[in-house]
């Protein structure tokens, strides 16, 4: 074996004898290494030779690699500065490695180099991270995950159940996907809490108290530089066939995805599958609008009532066939933890009067003052100032328009769609520049809860981005009344976006990254033959990734889509079109982006797309009145109250609120689960109930006994 293969072993094998007794070896291996299982739990002599000979020519993978050649599956790497002391790193590994009831997380724990690797390699302060099955098992129990029983029903795991789960075996590694694996060790690092210490060894002012998160204390200090989760090239490969490598219009694999990356990830990916085929009856009724009847707003009135009845039914439908996802996945009946602090929150130390635990304190007035005094003008200033932006964009329409009518040549009339180009690009620009301000102020806000600051921050940019996208087509139709102009613009916009989002998160990112690439292989290669450098090659790698920051900003370019297509389809109805043709290659260029330009992100359970359904919502809401007051403003409905504009102002506000009223009839009367979810999850809400009334009776019961006990005892002389 080489010498950094015999290192890696030598190292965890110390790590193992920390922890507490836990399942053969052969138990602990990571899911796709199945192939190689058998021969885990008997010594070499006893295998056959063909046994022998596929084991010792099996290829050299992650799953492979800790199988023969380490105690335990690496699933998470912690990369801690580069001039962190030696006490500080013996204390961290002491804490990771520490019984539970001793204050530790029981974790497999090692270095990604030995001393002598570290001398011959670059030095890497790089940690791996895993665990026993015992010891996922029991951590799924303390996280609530949700599995299927085997009477097809939806429970939540417990250990001391677990043969009643439909694929658990004892001889079985893949009842916890790969994904649910690395949620639950990223749990138990966050759930690692100072107890007695008041600093971080080596670092005294990195300030402890008693149920502070050390993780967090770490990564604030910078001692701890980042943690992410491992891929498994052989499950990513596997994925990446079924995804996205052949282009071909098909359904995603999406309960692979959510075995691989997790519910928030699948559900980003099945929503946008699900809103691309539904843009398709939009695109097949507006194609032949835009080819036959362009100048004809009568019948526009009947695609505007569609396109109004279509976006109100899309969600409604879109909220059922997720209560089908995440119940099936478990997500949908799992119960909500408690939310801990996030970890830029501060404040003065005191004590929690829910929790009881000490923990920093932060009034509410002073969050209000800086939300209302600081964060409020600075988002008013900047919509002013994408007002002004707006303002120059039709000076230089109207310059452009001026040359055009002077000269009439075909340089000219190109030259027309010049301005919006530029402004859409400079559209682009201002939004990710607001964005960056948005999460500054949102954190300088200092909200107390993960929740409460995405939702903070998704308002400030739904905001802006709306006013900014949307604010010149509203001048547009409302104050200019171009609807020519209307179209230009709003065609511009939507195709130009969609191709600069599609340079700047795919291919850009993509194309760094295999340069990076290159760049690391040559300086693996360029090592000593004698060291096997695969698992170090894939970390360094890894850990040289962009970091996905979540579905952000992939559910905002949908939620902008959306208002193109639906604000003023009556105008422009080709837009639904353009919109599935971009998403048919968004689907291929964000699967390309999860799987090969960032680092893998660790799963998180979702039960729904969240704040994102209520904005989608509002955004259809929107377009009722948009509609409504564009076909009112045609020519044709004008000329049928040439004398009185109040009659016309009053059928276009009445006829605005019964759609509105249909919009909501609609959405009651579609409920938002099916009807076998809705049984399901009222029998599991019942058997709750009957379990809570049986163990009451049997206290009740007890302490009963315990009376009659103790009342016998008194009578007896």
């Amino acid at each position: 074996m080489r010498r950094l293969s015999s290192g890696l072993t030598s190292q965890c094998g110390r790590a193992r004898a920390l922890e507490s007794p836990g399942p053969p070896l052969a138990s602990s291996v990571a899911p796709g290494a199945s192939g190689s299982r058998r021969l885990l739990g008997t010594p070499p002599e006893t295998w056959s030779a063909e046994a022998a000979a596929s084991f010792s020519k099996m290829k050299v993978t992650l799953s492979a690699l800790d199988t023969h050649e380490s105690s335990f599956t690496p699933l998470v790497v912690i990369e801690l500065a580069q001039d962190v002391k030696e006490e500080t790193k013996e204390w961290l590994k002491s804490r990771i490695i520490t019984k539970k009831k001793d204050g530790g997380a029981q974790l497999l724990f090692r270095p990604l180099l030995n001393k002598y690797e570290k001398e011959t390699l670059e030095n890497q302060n790089l940690y791996l991270v895993g665990a026993s099955k015992i010891r996922l098992l029991l951590g799924a129990e303390a996280v609530g995950l949700v599995k299927e029983c085997n009477d097809n029903t939806m429970r939540a795991f417990t250990y001391g159940t677990r043969h009643n789960f439909k694929g658990f075996d004892d001889d079985n590694d893949d009842f916890l996907t790969m994904a649910e694996q690395q949620f639950i060790i990223k749990h138990e690092l966050e759930n690692l809490r100072a107890r007695d210490e008041k600093m971080i060894p080596g670092y005294p002012q990195a300030k402890l108290y008693p149920g502070k998160s050390l993780l967090r204390r770490l990564l604030t200090s910078g001692i701890v530089i980042q943690v992410f989760p491992l891929h498994d090239n052989e499950a990513l490969k596997k994925l990446e066939d079924t995804w996205y490598t052949r282009f071909t219009i098909k359904y995603q694999p999406i309960d692979s995805i959510r075995g691989y990356f997790g519910e928030t990830i699948a559900l980003y990916f099945g929503f946008l599958e699900y809103f691309t085929f539904a843009l398709i009856p939009m695109a097949v009724i507006g194609l032949p609008y835009y080819l036959f009847v362009w100048e004809d707003y009568d019948k526009y009135v009947i695609f505007a009532s569609f396109n109004l009845i279509w976006s109100t039914v899309i969600l409604e439908v879109w909220k059922r066939g997720c209560a089908s996802m995440t119940y099936r996945w478990g997500t949908l009946v799992m119960k909500r933890q408690f939310e801990e602090p996030r970890p830029g929150y501060h404040g003065v130390l005191g004590i929690n009067s829910v929790t009881g635990r000490e923990e920093p304190l932060y009034p509410s007035y002073k969050r209000q003052l800086r939300i209302y005094l600081v964060s409020l003008p600075f988002v008013c200033l900047c919509l002013y100032f994408s007002l002004f932006v707006m303002m120059i964009y039709f000076d230089m329409e109207n310059w452009a328009l001026g040359l055009h009518e002077n000269s009439g040549s075909e340089w000219t009339s190109i030259l027309l769609y010049v301005p919006s180009i530029i402004y859409a690009i400079v559209i682009e620009i201002m939004n990710r520049l607001y964005r960056y301000a948005a999460e500054f102020l949102t954190s300088w806000e200092n909200h107390r809860l993960e929740s409460a600051y995405q939702n903070h921050l998704i308002l400030k940019v739904l905001v802006f981005n709306f006013l900014n996208c949307f604010a010149s087509l509203f001048y547009i139709a409302f104050v200019l009344r171009d609807m020519k102009l209307l179209r230009q613009s709003l065609a511009t916009l939507l195709i130009t976006s969609q191709i600069l989002n599609q340079i700047v998160e795919s291919l850009l990112p993509y194309w760094l990254q295999k340069k990076h690439h290159v760049q690391v292989k040559k300086k693996v290669q360029a090592l000593k033959a004698d060291i096997d450098a695969t698992l170090y090659e894939q970390v360094v790698l890894e850990k040289e990734m962009g970091t996905y920051l979540g579905t952000f900003d992939d559910y905002l370019e949908l939620f902008l889509q959306f208002g193109y297509v639906s604000l003023f389809s009556c105008v422009y109805p080709l837009a639904a079109a353009f919109a599935v043709l971009n998403n048919l290659t968004e689907v291929n260029s964000d699967a390309l982006k999860m799987c090969r330009v960032f680092k893998r992100p660790f799963s998180e359970p979702s039960a729904n797309i969240g704040v994102w359904q209520l904005a989608f919502e509002t955004m259809s809401v929107i377009s009722v009145v948009t509609n409504c007051a564009l076909i009112g403003m045609s020519p044709q409905v004008n000329a049928l109250f040439p004398d009185s504009k109040a009659d016309l102002i009053l059928i276009v506000v009445a006829v605005e609120h019964a759609l509105l009223a249909l919009k909501f009839i609609l959405a009651f009367a579609i409920p938002d689960k099916p009807r076998h979810i809705q049984m399901k999850l009222a029998r599991l809400e019942f058997e709750s109930l009957e379990a809570l009334k049986q163990q009451q009776m049997k206290l009740v019961a007890e302490n009963l006994k315990e009376e009659w006990r103790e009342g016998g005892k008194e009578k007896t002389p």
